[in-house]
């Protein structure tokens, strides 16, 4: 038994970080949107993106233990250039857009205690960078997963505000579908935040400069599991704080901020305060990860050195790529009278859009034979992988449908 958990201490950490850095500022915002607007009704579709985040950030880092290889790289390779540079340029944008929202939640969280943003974002991004370049694989490793524990907040927050569990459950477990642009709006961003193209291309390349082997890949497999597990089991508390605070005295939000803020006439000022640090600290996390995940893209398809344990001189465009990514995302939130609600809302239905190759893409590596050996998937967990796809698929066109065709 003490073997046994030495043995998965040694290997956790891929799964728990990539899956708990999806509740970031945007994903927050997305699930308090979801509840303060609709209740309880549409959890199922919580429950259901928790599903698919669990079977793709398995395959993910299946993918990148047996193959040693990042996505973009193995996309590359198996898809051709074109479809390597296509997909790493939208993930880029998408992913800058989506560190803008990090970093503006910190400036959000910090702002509710009294901080002003000039000062906590940049002091967030020297943090976070001095964390990456003097930390190493180990120590960013650890200071991430102790990060993590923050999010217990929420737990706390969503038990705060007294929801109806009774409501709560029938939500998860009946489906419900309002036949609106909003709601196929919402849903199709729960989808996109949750199963986040920047969080998959993570967990691969992570999986990857954590130098584990196939060896490891049951134990590989409980982190992941869990890791996505808690993500939805986050994203239920924040729904059900909102939908039984906001939704029930029918408040309006526009982010997470507003959400903590809003908590505290309805369900006291420690819930405020849980829900803002909650905020804060899953902004620090995932503004940590995503010029993370958009340095290992682009050395991937660059075929460069890509480790936290690489020193800048060794690995100058995966610490560039990480200061670029980091730098403008800062300026972004710091530029005066910039609307930042339009860049997370966009960057969550780029994430949605750009998730259809990107599982189709993985579903293809996941068959090829040359690529994945003996650990190559079967037809029927590959039509598990195409169902999840199918859903995607009708989720945006619904979406673009009731865009532009809806009354």
């Amino acid at each position: 038994m003490a073997m046994s958990a030495t043995a998965l201490g040694a290997v956790v950490g891929p799964g728990l970080i990539a899956g708990l850095s999806d509740d970031d500022p945007a994903g927050i915002t997305t699930y308090s949107s979801l509840g303060a607007s609709y209740g309880y009704e549409l959890l199922w579709v919580l429950v259901v993106s928790t599903i698919a985040l669990i079977l793709f950030q398995d395959l993910g880092a299946r993918i990148g233990v047996v193959t040693g290889q990042g996505l973009a790289g193995l996309i590359r390779q198996r898809y051709g250039a074109r479809a390597g540079v296509l997909s790493i340029a939208a993930l880029v944008v998408a992913n800058i857009g989506t560190t803008t929202a990090e970093f503006a939640g910190i400036a959000a969280g910090t702002e509710i205690f009294g901080v002003s943003r000039y000062i906590s974002v940049p002091i967030a991004a020297i943090a976070v960078s001095m964390l990456v370049l003097r930390g190493g694989f180990r120590g960013v490793e650890r200071v991430l997963i102790v990060l993590s524990a923050v999010f217990l907040a929420y737990v706390g927050a969503g038990f705060l505000s007294g929801p109806d569990w009774g409501a709560a459950v029938q939500g998860m477990v009946v489906p419900r579908m309002p036949l609106t642009r909003d709601a196929v709006l919402i849903i199709t961003a729960t989808f996109g935040t949750t199963l986040a193209p920047w969080g998959l291309a993570f967990i691969q390349s992570y999986a990857v400069d954590k130098k584990l082997g196939t060896k490891e890949l049951g134990l590989l497999r409980i982190d992941v599991v869990t890791g996505a597990i808690l993500t939805g089991v986050i994203g239920f508390f924040v729904v059900v704080a909102t939908a039984a605070t906001m939704h029930a005295h029918g408040i309006e939000i526009t982010d997470a901020a507003s959400a903590a803020v809003a908590l505290q006439p309805l369900a006291g000022p420690l819930a405020e305060m849980l829900f803002a640090v909650g905020l804060l600290g899953a902004a620090l996390l995932a503004a940590s990860i995503l010029p993370l995940s958009t340095a290992y893209s682009v050395c991937d398809v660059a075929g460069r050195p890509a480790a936290l344990d690489d020193s800048p001189r060794e690995a100058p465009l995966f610490y560039g790529t990480f200061a670029a990514v980091t730098v403008v995302g800062v300026v972004l939130v710091l530029l005066p009278g910039v609307s930042l609600v339009p860049i997370l809302v966009l960057t969550q239905v780029l994430n949605a859009v750009l998730l259809l190759p990107l599982l189709a893409y993985m579903a293809g590596i996941a068959r090829d034979s040359r690529l994945m050996g003996t650990y190559v998937a079967g037809r029927a967990v590959t039509s598990v992988y195409y169902i999840v796809i199918a859903l995607v698929v009708v989720c945006i066109a619904a979406m673009l449908w009731l865009t532009f065709f809806g009354q």
